[in-house]
């Protein structure tokens, strides 16, 4: 979907949390700037003359988005700092004055910011172009193209599908046991699990991640959403065995369902569904360009963290984990138990 940078602050927070699109925007964008402390920066001078921009609309842009811009790298300089920056420039006054007792710089970091955000200049609108299609090729090449499995690489993921597996067999046992009809009710009370959680069926899901119609949609899934379904499925089953033992016969269906209802209202499931639509609404738009509509609200930006998990050197693919000795061996002392 297109991606109006001057208008979402997640979207702007995405790129500059990503640290491998940032090392590629880096090499290939060729900004400038000079090397202070480690890393790149600006002054306001190169920034006006980068953008083509005033002083004055730079000016703007620090005051109405000043928290943004300084927690992404924005910061003054002072005393010994600001000394140690004006030897850089062999003394001269770098175009702010030789007697400046406060500089303000742009990180690399910030410029990008900066570009995000201006509509008034032509050049900060081309470095949007670039810098999306650089995020595109950064996870696409980092993931082998297979984004639609990104969840898998995320050391987590194995673990929690295994267990989720588990309980899967008891919440069907359960309704084998417990609840009247037919085989559709599997699919039936599964989509009550799901749109419980993440106000989705199984059909709206496969659909917003352009999931071919064989597809397990668990093997899309999250970690944390998975350990949760793994959770409700557990429960869930416990209490159709007691209110079937209860009653001395099977539960109809809609006995059922008004037990899935109670069951998904109590309060400890409250903060666990929160998480879990955050991380699939969050993420599911960053790395798959997958809008979930009914979960926009829970919409934020994808943290420094979840780069690492699933673009990070640790991040493997499913078939590199499964390749794993270390990890098959404890697979193997699980299914033992």
């Amino acid at each position: 979907m297109d991606k109006d940078l001057t208008q979402s602050p997640h979207d702007r927070q995405n790129i500059l949390n990503n640290k491998y699109a940032l090392q590629q925007a880096e090499k290939h964008l060729a900004l400038g700037g000079v090397i202070f402390q480690g890393e790149t920066v600006f002054t306001k001078q190169q920034v006006m003359a980068l953008f083509e921009i005033s002083e004055r609309t730079i000016e703007r842009y620090l005051v109405s988005h000043e928290e943004e811009l300084k927690k992404n790298g924005y910061r003054l300089l002072r005393g010994i700092k600001l000394t140690e920056f004006k030897d850089l420039f062999d003394g001269t006054d770098i175009h702010d004055g030789t007697k400046t007792s406060v500089l303000g710089i742009f990180t690399f970091r910030t410029v990008l910011n900066l570009g995000m955000l201006l509509t008034e200049s032509e050049q900060a609108k081309v470095l949007r172009g670039r810098l999306l299609d650089i995020v595109i090729d950064v996870i696409s090449s980092r993931t082998g193209g297979h984004t639609r499995y990104i969840n898998q690489r995320d050391e987590n993921y194995l673990f929690s599908a295994f267990q989720e597996e588990n309980y899967r067999r008891e919440f069907t046992d359960a309704l084998d046991n417990y609840v009247e009809g037919d085989r559709w009710k599997y699919a039936k009370f599964t989509n009550l699990i799901y749109q419980s959680i993440f106000h989705e069926n199984t059909a709206e899901y496969k659909k917003i991640l352009r999931l071919a119609a064989n597809v397990k949609i668990r093997n899309t899934m999250y970690s944390e959403v998975l350990t949760l379904i793994a959770g409700f499925e557990s429960g869930v089953a416990d209490e159709l065995k007691q209110a079937s033992k209860k009653r001395g016969r099977k539960l109809s269906q809609k006995e059922a369902e008004d037990l899935f209802a109670t069951f998904a209202q109590l309060p400890l499931f409250k903060p666990l569904m929160f998480d879990a639509k955050t991380k699939m609404a969050s993420r599911d738009l960053c790395f798959r360009d997958a809008l979930h509509e009914r979960l926009k609200a829970y919409i934020k930006s994808v943290p420094k963290a979840d780069f690492e998990r699933f673009l990070g050197e640790k991040s493997k693919s499913l078939e590199e984990q499964l390749s794993d000795p270390d990890i098959l061996a404890v697979f193997k002392r699980l299914k033992d138990r």
